[in-house]
Order: structure tokens, then C-alpha cells, then sequence
């Protein structure tokens, strides 16, 4: 194939692991980057023109070494991203990719979450590599910035309400953080489950903006003395549900919210751990291992209530078990095709501007999907 004359274009660097995402923000750079060469290149790789990368919260704790995957720096962060095919190896047949195909890229399979070759090459740049298995065509009527926000999101979804949380019609699912990308696409398959949606959140902008989305009611739950805690709840919770409780929680907040989580529920119910956004220094910065300051749930109520709690790692369970994805992939584009799933993008800023979008993504100021654009 004719070597493709591009232009020399930018990319995101980290260097060193920080203490926190906050701290590892100021230390990322942008620096000029030649294009990626064909002549190093694999017969199986692609070469993908940006054009749109999510900002998610796994990259901003890549960043400090406090996620359970750290890639070896320096690398570009950048899990999933959406661009043009602008080069193809001589083994990547035509009916699978051709130049000039818009497409997005699977983050399981490149970039910094991916194991092997392709951990450097992530999506906060103008260029990138993946080999042809994690590239595939932009679903119709998904634009570039829809579509690096699709896989991660609602793979987590589906992993933790469907595989786990076995979340049936007619069944009530209390969403925490809701307004953020995955606690979103959580509201949006559930809603397509034909389950009640209650989500919480700390802001009434926010929340409504949940609300249009499909959310069934909303709750504040923000402390009102202004601390860092979470107000009490339950009886709103109960109030709702005719005053039996949820079925279902979706906690991927952790902290003071769990706990108030543990009194809103009926017995029985399945409770689904899909993060703990709002105490990440659970873990040691700088990429070392441990948990000092590990969350924790009370034993006397877990048993008293019957609760079934269950951790829901997306990614470290498809890897001991990768048939859970087939299903789960063929679910969500299913969705899509139909016209069912749109991800919501609010905030879009060009990739010059990467410290800010990561920082606002850091400080929860954004609803569902947020890009950088190179």
C-alpha cells in the first residue's frame, strides 16, 4: 500500500506517576509528535487520525497509578477514541477496514488499558496505532464524539446491571452518580430493561439533565451543611418505592453514599459495586499497591438485610472469562442499531485545553461524555 503523506501533529505525554490524578494533571505535557511510520509498523496495524477521545475517569487515575492496570510510562492517555483510518497493513482485508473509514476503537484490545504492544498509543493525540481487532466501523448515526464514549460505558453497564445484577422489568435500581458517564449509560440500559430508575446526584443541573435522559425520579443527596458526606435519603427512597426499597443498587460512588445505600434497600436485594469515585485515594499514588484507606461496609447490616453484594470489575472479569463480552457486544450494538443507545457528549474542548476537560472531568462538573478533539 502507498505509504499516506501525513502531517506531523501533538500528543499527550505521561512521564511520571503523581500522588493523585490532580497532582498528575499539571505534570502532563503536550508535546510535538511525528506521525506514526508505516515502516515499523505490523501487517495487522492501523493507523488512525483522532478525532475525537473520551475523558473518563479511568484515565485520570491511569495517571497516578491508583487504577488496578498501570501502563509503563511514558505513554498517551486515552482509553477510547474515534478517528478515520488513514493506513492499513498489507494482512487487513478489505472487508474489514478500508481507508478513509470512520471507526472507533476497542480499549480492551489498545491503548493504555490494553496488555502488550499498544499501551502507549492512546487516543489524547492526532495520530494512533491499534492492530485491526480493536478497530471497528462507526455504528450509524453515532457521530466520533458518541462514539468513543460507547464501549466502556456501556459494556460497564450491561456487566454490572445485566451479568451481575441480574436487573429485570418491573424491578427498581438506585443509580449513584448518575450524571457521570458510566452512572448515565447505567440509566439508559436500565431504562431499556424496563426497570424504575432512581438516581442520586449532588447537583439539581445535573440531576436534570438525568432526568431528560430517562431517569424515573432523581434525589439530591448532597450534604446541605456543605461537608464532603452525603445526607440521609432512605426515606425519600422508601417513599418511592411504596416503602419497600430498591431491588437493585448501582454504587459506583463508594464512601458515605453506600452506607446511606444499605438502609434503602429491600431484603434480598443485589448490591453492585462498580466504583468508588468519590474516595479514590483508597489506593497509594505513584503506582504503588495497596489500600490504605479502603472502604468498608458494615457486616451486620449486609446480613440482616439478605443483600447479595458483588463486585463488578468489567474489564479484570472479561479477562478471566472473556466469553462474558460476545453477548454483551452484540447486545449494545444491537441497541444502537435500533437507534436505542445515543451516549450523551456535554462537554467537547480541543486537545490543546486537555488539562482543563481532565480537570473538569476530576472535579464532577461534567454530564455524561466529555471529548477532547485533536
Amino acid at each position: 500500500m502507498t505509504e499516506p503523506h501525513l502531517r506531523p501533529g501533538h500528543r499527550v505525554v505521561v512521564r511520571e506517576l503523581a500522588e493523585d490524578p490532580a497532582q498528575a494533571i499539571e505534570h502532563l505535557s503536550l508535546e510535538p509528535a511525528e506521525p506514526p511510520d508505516p515502516a515499523t509498523l505490523g501487517p495487522r496495524d492501523v493507523i488512525v487520525a483522532v478525532r475525537s477521545a473520551a475523558v473518563g475517569w479511568v484515565d485520570l487515575l491511569m495517571t497516578s497509578g491508583q487504577y488496578q492496570h498501570v501502563p509503563p510510562v511514558p505513554y498517551t492517555p486515552g482509553l477510547e477514541y474515534a478517528g478515520e483510518v488513514v493506513w492499513l497493513g498489507a494482512d487487513v482485508a478489505p472487508e474489514q477496514l478500508r481507508v478513509g473509514d470512520a471507526v472507533l476503537v476497542d480499549g480492551l484490545l489498545t491503548g493504555p488499558r490494553s496488555l502488550g504492544a499498544y499501551q502507549r498509543w492512546g487516543g489524547f493525540a492526532d495520530h494512533a496505532v491499534a492492530p485491526a481487532e480493536a478497530v471497528r466501523r462507526l455504528p450509524a448515526g453515532l457521530d466520533f464524539d458518541q462514539g468513543c464514549n460507547l464501549l466502556g460505558n456501556y459494556e460497564t453497564a450491561y456487566h454490572c446491571l445485566v451479568t451481575c445484577g441480574g436487573l429485570q422489568a418491573g424491578e427498581t435500581v438506585l443509580i449513584h452518580g448518575a450524571s457521570g458517564s458510566t452512572g448515565l449509560a447505567a440509566v439508559h440500559l436500565a431504562k431499556l430493561l424496563g426497570a424504575t430508575v432512581i438516581a442520586t446526584g449532588r447537583s439539581d443541573a445535573k440531576l436534570a439533565a438525568v432526568k431528560v435522559q430517562g431517569a424515573d425520579h432523581v434525589i439530591n443527596c448532597k450534604d446541605p451543611d456543605g461537608g464532603s458526606g452525603v445526607r440521609r435519603f432512605r426515606d425519600e427512597v422508601k417513599e418511592l418505592t411504596g416503602g419497600l426499597g430498591v431491588d437493585v443498587v448501582h454504587d459506583g460512588v463508594g464512601g458515605d453514599i453506600s452506607l446511606e445505600s444499605l438502609r434503602c434497600v429491600k431484603f434480598g436485594a443485589r448490591f453492585l459495586i462498580v466504583g468508588w469515585a468519590a474516595t479514590p485515594a483508597v489506593a497509594r499514588g505513584k503506582g504503588l499497591r495497596g489500600a490504605p484507606n479502603a472502604n468498608t461496609l458494615p457486616t451486620n447490616l449486609i446480613m440482616m438485610k439478605g443483600l447479595t453484594v458483588r463486585g463488578c470489575p468489567t474489564v479484570l472479569s472479561t479477562l478471566h472469562d472473556p466469553s462474558l463480552r460476545r453477548p454483551r457486544l452484540a447486545a449494545i450494538f444491537q441497541w444502537v442499531e435500533e437507534g436505542r443507545i445515543r451516549p450523551l457528549v456535554s462537554r467537547v474542548f480541543p486537545l490543546p485545553a486537555f488539562k482543563e476537560a481532565m480537570l473538569a472531568k476530576w472535579r464532577g462538573e461534567i454530564v455524561g461524555g466529555c471529548v477532547l478533539r485533536p
